[in-house]
């Protein structure tokens, strides 16, 4: 299995130092953005399997970020774990709205935060493995369908 990747989006370099250090021990190769518009290009460009996104960044928020993300064909399938400061009922029904998949307030327990990345990481990865069987599935029928029906 490929070692995951994880997109850290923090405008504060102290959050993003933080998280940092508690994904230390995951097996991980790990990126950062500091606002929302370099969120999307790191996003596009290191095609992470998990994205640690807070909601309150410059020029994008993580509403934003996390909704662009989802609607685009090849970034909706990145798992968005919010992390933040806002905990309101609104804030968290908002972020389920923009398609996150997970919601942890700041501040962050270190043990909570290891164990739902690897669970994301878990999902992740057994998503991908299932895309793949469905597509080998799909071409093997293909090519034993008699050539009048594939047309």
């Amino acid at each position: 299995m490929p070692k995951s990747k994880i997109l850290i989006a923090d405008d504060n370099h102290t959050n993003v130092e933080l998280l940092e250090a508690y994904l230390d021990g995951v097996d991980c190769e790990i990126a950062v953005a500091y606002d929302g518009r370099e969120t999307l290009a790191k996003a596009a460009e290191f095609q992470p399997d998990l994205i640690l996104l807070d909601i309150m960044m410059p020029k994008l928020s993580g509403f934003e970020v996390c909704k662009t993300l989802k609607q685009d064909p090849n970034a909706r399938q990145v798992m968005i774990l919010m992390v933040t400061a806002l905990n309101e009922l609104g804030d968290i029904e908002r972020a389920v709205a923009a398609g996150c998949d997970d919601f942890l307030s700041k501040p962050v327990n270190k043990l909570e935060l290891v164990k739902r990345v690897e669970n994301m990481l878990k999902l992740r990865h057994v998503t991908d493995e299932l895309e793949r069987l469905r597509r080998y599935i799909d071409s093997m029928e293909d090519s034993t369908r008699p050539e009048r029906l594939r047309q």
